[in-house]
């Protein structure tokens, strides 16, 4: 499981290293128009911050998303994102299938009113599998995001591993 799910977030995190590539600062930090807004260093930096969020919660038995750093600089600097990149994917690689396996508890509002939040119980494995599927409906906005400022990402960006299992025996990719 440790060598499949962490090669996941790993290519997740590739993926992000390659829509980097693609971009100087001012097009990563410009400001966009349109339904999504923000720019694309915001949406890239919303990423990063939930893997953030879930190696601190490895280290403390907690994983709290809705504590993210929220770090500016990751949404105005390409260099700021490609290095909080290599970092995490360098943490990740150093983790072991105990673990993957150690329970946490989640944080997540998820709730429009004035509730309490409340925590629920999750293992680090699953957390892991989330983040990297929340990376993947990012990137999908991203690459929407991208073609309206005429920067080219593959095929493959922001398109689940499924889909393209799926595509690929429909004969269609």
């Amino acid at each position: 499981m440790a060598t499949s799910l962490i090669s996941s977030v790993q290519d997740v995190l590739e993926q992000g290293l390659l829509f980097l590539e693609r971009l100087g600062d001012e097009t990563y930090a410009r400001t966009l128009g349109g339904v999504f807004g923000g720019s694309l260093g915001a949406h890239y930096r919303h990423v990063l911050d939930h893997f953030q969020c879930l190696l601190e919660g490895i280290r403390c038995g907690e994983v709290n998303y809705d504590q993210r750093r929220r770090d500016p600089q990751l949404e105005q600097s390409v260099l700021r994102a490609r290095i909080a990149t290599e970092v995490l994917m360098s943490e990740f690689r150093d983790l072991s299938e105990g673990d993957l396996r150690n329970p946490c508890l989640v944080t997540y509002q998820v709730d429009y009113g004035d509730r309490e939040q409340q925590a629920v119980a999750s293992n680090v494995a699953r957390e892991a599998m989330f983040c990297v599927g929340h990376a993947i409906h990012h990137y999908a906005i991203l690459k929407l995001l991208c073609a309206e400022a005429h920067v080219e990402l593959p095929y493959e960006f922001g398109v689940a591993p499924s889909t393209l299992k799926h595509l690929e025996t429909a004969g269609r990719t």
